[in-house]
């Protein structure tokens, strides 16, 4: 079976992700690392990393988790790229916080789960060869603190399992089966006073600005350790602002800025991790590799959450440009959630008409 069949799976994944013909943001492994994981977010153009108050702040921004008390756990499902008509081609999310009085701190965790579906093999002469099941799946673990009265910390540890292809061929040594590690650091800022200088405003209890770094690890081998790739390392900047902020309405502007650290040096291959990082900043055009998404998000008493957002990237970067749109609603320590993608496109996208479900449940999950 040929290295293109091996890794057929992946690279219907990678088109969804944005890859283009100069700078590709496709050059990573494991790119389902990145996909917005819950409703909520995804409702609001797929941004949180300045939000980060619910149990999906273990991906948006973990230090997010240092502001939230009590438990909480939520499920999402999505028919992945519904765009392509796959049936078995769908993603799992399930995430978990817990803060822990007696250490002051929260915790939480959470488990990724990609489902490629079924993978014909084909040999030299095109005889059939079987079927195989493809799937990507990463376990994460976070932790957080307050460092100040005002600002949190976090990081997360993650454990990734690639089995692209889970069966050997006589052409190719081992198989299409990649292990690897990675780790993030983030930082939350809410300020509970902050007075705008000559005017006098107070964006204190409103405002939040957090900043995360993700997937920093090694790379990933699947069969030949000298074509390892890197991890799809992420810069993510967030900022978040309650635009009203009463007793019955709530209204929040949430930005995202988003840069992919993945170096296109040919070096890269033999580079460690951390000196590839560096080099992925002076690649290319700066401005025009940030990916900038946002939306709004309103509640009415703390019932009925309505959203909507917009997500775009550059097209010598991908050139995903949609809009999304959400609804929630919350009961005693109930909610539900869900997210439509309405992509841009003259030709029918694989993201298009997407929709994420996300079931929540929280135990006097409230935030300082």
């Amino acid at each position: 079976m040929k290295r293109a069949l091996l890794f057929a799976a992946v690279m219907v994944l990678l088109t969804a992700l944005g890859v283009s013909e100069g700078f590709a943001q496709g050059e990573s492994a494991v790119p389902f690392l990145r996909i917005s994981p819950n409703s909520r977010n995804s409702g609001v153009g797929e941004a949180g990393g300045g939000l980060a108050d619910d149990a999906s702040a273990i991906f948006w921004n973990p230090a997010g988790l240092a502001f939230q008390r009590g438990q909480e756990a939520s499920l999402t499902h999505t028919n992945w790229l519904p765009g392509l008509g796959l049936s078995d081609l769908f993603y799992e999310f399930a995430s978990y916080k817990n803060h822990i009085e007696s250490i002051g701190s929260t915790v939480g965790a959470s488990v990724t789960f990609l489902n490629l579906g079924t993978i014909e093999r084909r040999g030299q002469n095109n005889e059939d060869l079987g079927t195989f099941k493809s799937y990507e799946v990463a376990a994460t673990v976070g932790y957080a603190a307050m460092a100040t009265e005002d600002l949190g910390v976090g990081g997360n540890f993650r454990v990734i399992y690639s089995a692209l292809s889970p069966v050997g061929t006589a052409e190719e040594q081992g198989k299409g089966i990649g292990t690897s590690v990675s780790f993030d650091i983030a930082a939350l800022y809410r300020p509970t006073r902050l007075i705008i200088p000559g005017l006098g405003w107070d964006l204190g209890g409103n405002l939040g600005v957090g900043v995360n770094l993700s997937n920093l690890g090694p790379k990933i081998t699947y069969i030949d350790a000298a074509q390892a790739d890197p991890l799809p390392t992420n810069f993510r900047l967030g900022l978040s602002y309650k635009v009203i902020n009463s007793q019955y309405n709530t209204l929040t502007a949430i930005l995202d800025v988003n840069k992919l650290l993945v170096s296109h040096a040919d070096s890269v291959r033999t580079d460690p991790f951390t000196k590839a990082l560096f080099k992925a900043w002076g690649e290319g055009n700066l401005a025009k590799s940030l990916v900038t998404s946002g939306g709004l998000e309103y509640w009415y008493n703390k019932l009925i959450g309505l959203r909507a957002g917009f997500f775009y990237e550059d097209p010598d970067y991908g050139n995903r440009k949609f809009a999304t749109f959400g609804a929630g609603i919350r009961y005693d320590i109930y909610g539900f959630d869900f997210s439509y993608i309405y992509t841009f496109s003259d030709d029918k996208h694989p993201l298009s008409d997407t929709l994420r479900f996300t079931l929540l449940i929280g135990w006097g999950s409230r935030e300082l």
